[in-house]
């Protein structure tokens, strides 16, 4: 009797065992699957905001480059494309190829290095037509210099593929303080935030009555803050340079030096809060650059402190109904 309840105890284990092993196959396959089964487009009844990216310049894989979409029904606009735009938009359950527009705040490497992984990608993705790339002056040199640089490149991959030239190719608008336009219900329009080393826009995306501005830098915190005035929300960047005590309590002091070199591009943490109250916006989303192991209250209060309206600290693939 004991042989066969042990007979039955390793047949039992053995059904177990494979149940588990045919489980964990199927759960691979679908997260295979989910890396490079085509999507169908999105459609968005609400304008979104959907924070694809919110790292910075430096390598993080917690965290993709400077890239946020802004969507109403199956129209997706990009502001900025920053390291591993195309898997950001994967990991949003966006086709690459379906943002037909991407604009650009400045032309810090930090916003553009992801724009020929945007263009190639979403033409293997489908796209057929152009993508149209809007920002700053320079705009139309990066353009045609990547166009240039992977010229040959396209001609045999679209020879040997049969895909059309077109998908492979971008339009590039340089605009000016004031530029507008607006498709079916999404209206957006440009304001120049003079002062930096580069040219920089900051974007107001208008709808059903709300309004989202999105800028990659605080320039011009006087002109920010006008062309953001009573926003329902405004995304914008924000340095966080600490004092020797924090940076040795943060483990970061040997980069005290270069953290403050690098504020001197950015909003300064301290500030991003009484920008947003001088706007009068209802909801900030700050996205803290080089973010620290932890948002701890001491550093949420330098926001808080002079912004009474809701903060938002977003994450890679988050998204906002404003």
């Amino acid at each position: 009797m004991s042989n066969f309840r042990l007979v039955g105890f390793l047949v039992a284990l053995g059904v177990v065992a494979a149940c588990w092993a045919l489980t964990c196959a199927a759960w691979r396959f679908d997260q295979v699957a989910a890396g490079v089964l085509p999507l169908e487009p999105r459609d968005f009844p609400r304008m979104t905001l959907l924070t694809l990216g919110t790292g910075g310049a430096y390598e993080n894989p917690a965290r993709g480059g400077p890239a946020t979409a802004i969507a109403l029904g199956r129209r997706v606009l990009l502001v900025d494309a920053g390291r591993g735009v195309a898997e950001s938009l994967r990991a949003a359950k966006l086709p690459v190829a379906q943002p037909d527009t991407l604009l650009l705040t400045h032309l810090l490497p930090e916003n553009t290095v992801g724009l020929d992984d945007l263009l190639l990608t979403g033409w293997l993705g489908g796209r057929a037509t152009p993508l149209r790339v809007i920002g700053p002056p320079g705009t139309r040199a990066l353009v045609e210099g990547l166009a240039a640089a992977h010229a040959g490149a396209i001609a045999a991959l679209g020879s040997a593929l049969g895909l059309p030239p077109a998908g492979a190719s971008a339009t590039a608008l340089e605009i000016d303080d004031g530029w507008s336009e607006t498709e079916a219900t999404l209206s957006v329009r440009a304001a120049a935030l003079p002062g930096g080393p580069l040219g920089a826009r900051a974007y107001r995306f208008e709808a059903s009555g709300r309004s989202i501005v999105v800028s990659g830098t605080g320039w011009a915190p006087d002109a920010l803050a006008a062309f953001a005035r009573g926003a329902s929300l405004l995304v914008h960047e924000a340095a966080f340079v600490p004092g020797p005590e924090v940076a040795r309590e943060l483990g970061i002091d040997a980069q005290a030096e270069r953290l403050r070199r690098e504020g001197a591009l950015h909003t300064a943490l301290a500030e991003v809060g009484a920008l947003a109250a001088r706007a009068g916006v209802a909801t900030l989303e700050w996205v803290p650059l080089r973010r620290p192991r932890s948002i701890t209250p001491r550093i949420t209060s330098l926001v808080d402190d002079s912004f009474d309206g809701r903060i938002l600290i977003p994450g890679d693939g988050d998204e906002i109904t404003p």
